[in-house]
């Protein structure tokens, strides 16, 4: 089959792989119709993690089932599904819990599995024509018949979720202000969900027009961190208080201010000034215990300058980590469905398989309007 292959820093390829075959009774092979590139890809791509060269991208999965073990009992050949990208037993005490990005099981030594990426498992990305899923009772769900919504239902495996635990990570409620630092995807996901939580009041923080002019497509307050210190501009947009909760939706890779470097923990930094004292922020960006190109000794080792005492001082809650995609997935799909939600609003291009290599680059650059990218192995 095709797959989308990684080959160095920068360089992905479009090449012939073994296909997927059933290993275990549990399994599924799903014939993958969409698939979506990830900003966590670009960490990959970039050279940011110890991913070695001949890895299968690919972890945001939508596609029919093609073939299944004699152990799936309530998937058959034809359904129409989608995979979370956490892989998960959904029996281990973590994932009976509803921690299921932290399976104790599926990646041994390690809290989590998923397809596609460094140091998360043997599970081959679905960047490619087929994909195999391993208990695929627990981690296939379910999508109507046919083609329709299928840009809304794939962002099911990951983004959408993402965004919405953000929210949960933050307990955003009714009538809250919120700041997402971040316009990518996961950062417009979390604007987005907490929009349909009840936010009164959402700012979205980037520098990149596309990404700003979505945010205020959908009713998002865009704030431009190019043209002045973000924590004023939205203290000066809530009466000096601060909101009631922040989002961080960009992880370290952050972007110093007016500057064309990164600075790892600006944003956690931003969002303690910008939050009012007893909110709470909620981190689904990306932190790694190790970065091979942070800007200094101690950001490689994953070790960051964090305002650590104004956060005690002003009573601050945090909640970081991955998202529990399936805790979500099943109501976000039923909101697709009723026409409540319409997340496909991120996406900008839908392409072949074939021109991946392209669409790397260019959403890696942020150019020529690549904000979330779709592509159909079977196009």
């Amino acid at each position: 089959m095709r797959a989308v292959v990684y080959k160095g820093p920068f360089e992905v390829a479009v090449e012939q792989v073994e296909d997927p075959r059933i290993q275990h009774p549990n399994d599924a092979i799903v014939r993958v119709t969409s698939t979506a590139i990830c900003g966590s890809d670009l960490h990959m791509y970039e050279g940011r993690t110890a991913a070695e060269p001949g890895i299968v991208f690919g972890h945001e999965n939508l596609g029919i089932i093609e073939e299944t073990g004699e152990g799936v009992t309530t998937l058959g050949r034809g359904d129409r599904v989608v995979m979370p990208f956490n892989v998960a037993c959904g029996f281990c005490k973590n994932c009976t819990a509803g921690f299921t990005g932290y399976c104790l099981n599926v990646n041994p030594g390690f809290a989590g599995g998923a397809y596609g990426y460094v140091a998360m498992g043997p599970f081959v990305g679905g960047q490619a024509e087929y994909v195999r899923v391993p208990y695929a009772d627990f981690n296939c769900l379910k999508l109507p018949e046919g083609t329709e919504k299928e840009t809304d239902f794939v962002l099911l495996a990951d983004i959408f979720p993402t965004g919405y635990h953000g929210n949960e990570l933050a307990d955003v409620r009714p009538g809250e202000s919120v700041a997402v630092y971040g316009g990518g995807p996961v950062g417009l996901m979390a604007a987005y969900s907490a929009m349909l939580r009840g936010a009164s009041k959402v700012f979205v923080v980037d520098r990149v027009a596309e990404r700003l002019q979505k945010a205020e497509e959908i009713g998002a307050v865009p704030v431009d961190f190019s043209q002045g210190d973000p924590v004023q501009q939205i203290h000066e947009q809530t009466a000096g208080e601060g909101t009631d909760k922040g989002i961080d939706a960009v992880g370290y890779q952050a972007q110093a201010r007016g500057e064309d470097r990164e600075e790892p923990a600006t944003v956690l930094n931003s969002l303690v000034e910008t939050v009012r004292p007893t909110g709470a922020l909620g981190v689904p960006g990306l932190y790694v215990p190790r970065d091979p190109g942070g800007p200094d000794e101690r950001a490689k080792q994953g070790m960051l300058m964090v305002a650590i005492g104004r956060l005690f001082e002003k009573g601050l809650r945090v909640g970081t980590g991955q998202c529990n995609v399936k805790r979500y997935n099943r109501q976000l799909r039923d909101l697709i469905i009723e026409g409540r939600a319409r997340p496909s609003f991120v996406v900008s291009h839908e392409l072949p398989l074939d021109q991946a290599p392209t669409a790397y680059e260019k959403f890696d650059k942020r150019i020529e309007g690549y904000t979330k990218v779709v592509l159909h192995p079977h196009a």
